[in-house]
């Protein structure tokens, strides 16, 4: 890989350095891509077909039947040979072992996720057509999501409105595998994950230049799953210029955003419900916010009038942001602190200090991408939701987040309550909690539901 960029060392969710501990023995059984090459057990199989033939993905029998539920996604172990010679992107037809067309789909030989599906018809023809209907389908669903603001549209309006962010294109859950657009006001991040969608890069920056009018398109091909898909990462401008300030309005508050460096695409605008639903909880509470990042939950929480805000995470540049966005909203400096250090580290000491909270909120890191990290991740989650439970008075409130695909809604409420067993109390659950709708989930890819939350009440 190469154009690798330094990492931010931020804690919040979604990739971070957070549990610094938790993080290192989990690298430890990471292979890196080129540990898979060598592993037979992680490296996609070889599906060489006949070279001469029309290029075509043919399932082995009995392998269809997660594109007939319109799963997009088809793994290596499902593909019996791909005819012809087809590069990494191209699109294909998808046919089952006795030859029926099943769907077209984007192929990537250097993935387990080998293809992608574009569409299901057999008439459909993927070109710049295809993807502009996408594109402009997926802002049509959203203009009725933020009725303060407007799809695709920022500028000098911007600041008057209640919200001028949110995701345009949500992947796979649009339609589009692998693309994932976020606007902040004039300007739009565009995050490449896939092998097909780096194909039609170039076509859907220019779609949303033409849809959106943004001053900038900025590039944020940065997230460790390149690497898995073969490609290489990049992060910069694609369109226009990026602005020195760029901010974002999430119900009337204003939040700077590091769209070059920052976590993510520079903003958690999954969490904009939530952040809601605490400053609704906060009031006359001494609160905890846990992996803090620029201080949205923080925000919240002191507009709704809480007593006191402790916010901790481990990067100083991500709490500088933090303060900035304080003084932005002309919150009460007085009731908040603000603490650079290891979460892990840090409940443990306020346990030992004897020190309880009326609100915690635990947004960590994403310590499962897959499956395979379930078990390990169950460790590190049970870990600080014990600490929580241990903080909290009694009728207090616990707001705990996983943001871990490998880790499933179900799986995440029984470590909870073996993380309460543990503490030795008793808690209920007042609220379950997900991503914002700006960020739907198909139903035929639950992998999408990656969010997943819970409010819970500390029995007195």
């Amino acid at each position: 890989m190469t154009n690798h960029k330094p990492r931010s060392p931020s804690t919040p969710h979604r990739p971070s350095q957070g549990n610094r501990d938790f993080r290192n023995r989990t690298k430890r059984d990471h292979k890196s891509p080129d540990d898979q090459k060598n592993n037979p057990r992680g490296a996609p199989q070889l599906h060489a077909g006949a070279a001469t033939a029309p290029p075509c993905i043919v399932l082995k029998a009995g392998r269809e039947k997660s594109l007939l539920r319109r799963h997009p996604w088809i793994f290596s172990g499902a593909i019996e040979r791909v005819d012809g010679a087809p590069a990494s992107g191209d699109t294909l037809p998808v046919r089952d072992a006795s030859g029926i067309f099943l769907a077209w789909a984007a192929y990537n030989p250097a993935s387990q996720i080998t293809a992608r599906v574009w569409s299901w018809r057999e008439e459909e023809i993927i070109d710049a057509d295809f993807f502009r209907r996408r594109i402009a389908n997926a802002f049509e669903a959203r203009r009725a999501l933020l009725p303060s603001g407007e799809v695709g549209a920022g500028g000098e309006g911007a600041s008057t409105v209640q919200n001028t962010g949110m995701r345009l294109i949500h992947a796979e859950s649009d339609g589009l595998p692998g693309l994932i657009v976020d606007q902040y006001g004039d300007v739009l991040v565009m995050q490449v994950g896939s092998a097909g969608a780096e194909r039609w890069r170039d076509t859907c920056a220019d779609i949303l230049q033409e849809l959106c009018d943004p001053v900038c398109i900025y590039e944020r091909s940065d997230s460790d799953s390149r690497g898995l898909e073969g490609l290489e990462l990049r992060n910069g401008v694609l369109r226009g210029t990026l602005p020195e300030n760029v901010e974002v309005v999430e119900n009337g508050l204003r939040f700077k955003v590091d769209v070059a460096t920052g976590q993510k695409t520079g903003f958690y605008l999954d969490q904009r419900n939530n952040r809601a639903l605490t400053e609704s909880l906060a009031r006359d509470k001494d609160v905890l916010n846990c992996f803090c990042y620029t201080g949205g939950f923080s925000l919240y929480a002191l507009r709704g009038g809480a007593k006191s805000v402790l916010s901790i995470d481990a990067s100083g540049d991500a709490l500088r942001i933090a303060e900035d966005n304080l003084s932005r909203n002309s919150l009460d400096a007085t009731r908040a602190e603000w603490m650079e250090a290891d979460v892990f580290q840090v409940l443990r000491k306020l346990r030992d200090q004897g020190r309880t909270f009326d609100l915690i909120i635990l947004d960590p890191p994403k310590f499962a991408p897959t499956a395979a990290f379930a078990e390990k991740a169950a460790r590190g989650y049970k870990d600080i939701n014990l600490l929580g439970f241990k903080l909290l008075r009694p009728g207090g409130l616990l707001c705990t987040y996983s943001c871990s695909g490998g880790i499933s809604e179900d799986l995440f409420q029984k470590i909870i309550a073996g993380a309460a067993l543990d503490a030795g109390v008793d808690a209920q659950i007042i609220h379950y909690l997900h991503a914002s709708a700006d960020h739907p989930v198909r139903l035929s890819f639950p992998e999408g539901a990656y969010l997943k939350g819970l409010v819970l009440r500390l029995c007195a």
